[in-house]
């Protein structure tokens, strides 16, 4: 990021998904590389999808050892790589409250399905199973399959699990033709981005705000917004007044940007294999900060009759809004920590700190807007009256000597650079 870049951000924050948006007539195609910035500017910030072209994935290895010269799964090699690993894999064909249950079996077995699905005439009576969630990345380090691209590069939800060594959320999705998701956001209400080694998806994307019009007279999320039962008044009552999807065919080789809050459904229109990341940095922290509290919201109102007659029932709800969601206000203070700790330590010494090359290659101007960024969602934390009542031992130290602490360092990095 230049400074350019970084005194428009601070002049005019545009809050990442927070603006009504249109679904868009046409996706944006990034057909060659383009300035770091202006995918910045014209995506991040503004939140809207974008398509890049085939070219940005042709170096990575698994586009040649993964696929056949039919263009399709090699799935020899594949066995070669994994065999009898444990996956998870989902049965499409089943319904499991708003998503497909999931169980583990080994890669082999995944494969020899595979194999009879495609010779069956892509039909099984185990059903469509789909090979999705996988944490390759985490499992097969050493592998190197593909590199990520510079735009995603600001990844703190990845930076911060491999800081802590016990999680990511890189993926890997491998399914028959016919295999798709379910409507649905990502988690956290996270960018995304999804890269096709092999074959073809369809996706149907809705803007942030459409998805209250895909709700169910019970207040439920539609679970396929293709289903006839969607033209149900007495079941879908809003249907008539969400816009039309954003259709897009993602081909081969090419990687979809999927921004916060952008519900989407997703099918396999061929044998496909992908990748995809989910990710947070400092243009949609403040989309999870107030997802989170919608989340918490939420449980409240679910337990609020036994509040005068629970011990600790903010604790209680904090403990039920962590296993429904996977993060809690205890640790998002902590995931915020993380992230401002190391650009901390970089701007410091932004030669002689080999701790990121991503912080690296962004620059000193990214480090400082990545801070202001902690700085502001801290700034609000602090006077949730919800936030002040987690216990401070929870917090891991001083959130006001943090927030200090990161104000100082903007302010020496403004002057510095």
């Amino acid at each position: 990021m230049d400074r350019e870049t970084l005194g428009a951000c601070s002049r005019s924050w545009v809050k990442a998904g927070c603006a009504e948006l249109q679904t868009p007539h046409f996706l944006p195609y990034i057909q060659t590389e383009i300035p770091y910035s202006q995918f910045f500017s014209r995506h991040l910030l503004s939140n809207r999808p974008c398509m890049f072209s085939s070219s940005f994935t042709q170096t990575w290895s698994c586009r040649s050892r993964w696929v056949g010269q039919d263009g399709k799964p090699d799935f020899h090699t594949l066995l070669h790589e994994f065999d009898e690993t444990l996956v998870p894999v989902a049965d499409c064909n089943t319904k499991e409250y708003n998503s497909n249950p999931k169980h583990t079996m080994s890669f082999r077995d995944f494969i020899s399905y595979w194999r009879d699905y495609i010779q069956n005439g892509h039909s099984s009576p185990k059903g469509c199973l789909y090979l999705k969630d996988w944490h390759m990345h985490r499992a097969f380090p050493e592998h190197h399959t593909y590199t990520t691209p510079i735009y995603f590069s600001s990844d703190w939800l990845n930076e911060y699990w491999d800081t802590l060594e016990m999680d990511d959320y890189r993926f890997v999705y491998m399914g028959p033709k016919g295999s798709w998701t379910p409507f649905h956001a990502d988690v956290f209400r996270s960018y995304s981005w999804s890269a096709n080694i092999c074959g073809r998806k369809k996706w149907l994307l809705y803007p942030p705000g459409q998805e209250e019009f895909l709700r169910d007279c019970c207040g439920n999320l539609a679970y396929d917004v293709t289903s006839p039962v969607m033209q149900d008044q007495h079941h879908f009552p809003r249907f008539s007044e969400a816009c039309r999807p954003l259709e897009v065919i993602q081909e081969a080789g090419e990687i979809l940007f999927v921004p916060s809050g952008w519900h989407h459904q997703v099918y396999n229109l061929e044998d496909t294999i992908s990748i995809n990341h989910n990710w947070v940095n400092g243009c949609n922290v403040d989309v999870v900060w107030k997802f989170l509290q919608g989340e918490l919201l939420s449980v409240q109102k679910e337990i609020d009759e036994w509040r005068d007659t629970m011990d600790s029932w903010d604790h209680h709800c904090q403990v039920m809004m962590k296993s429904c969601t996977g993060i809690d206000y205890a640790e998002f203070t902590s995931f915020l920590k993380t992230i401002a700790d190391h650009r901390i330590s970089f701007l410091s010494c932004p030669h002689g700190n080999a701790s990121s090359e991503t912080l690296s290659a962004l620059g000193p101007h990214h480090a400082t807007f990545d801070l202001q960024r902690v700085a502001q969602v801290l700034e609000s934390m602090l006077s949730n009256e919800d936030f002040k009542r987690v216990e401070a031992s929870a917090l891991g130290g001083n959130v006001e000597e943090l927030l200090q602490e990161i104000r100082d360092t903007i302010s020496k990095s403004t002057s510095m650079y």
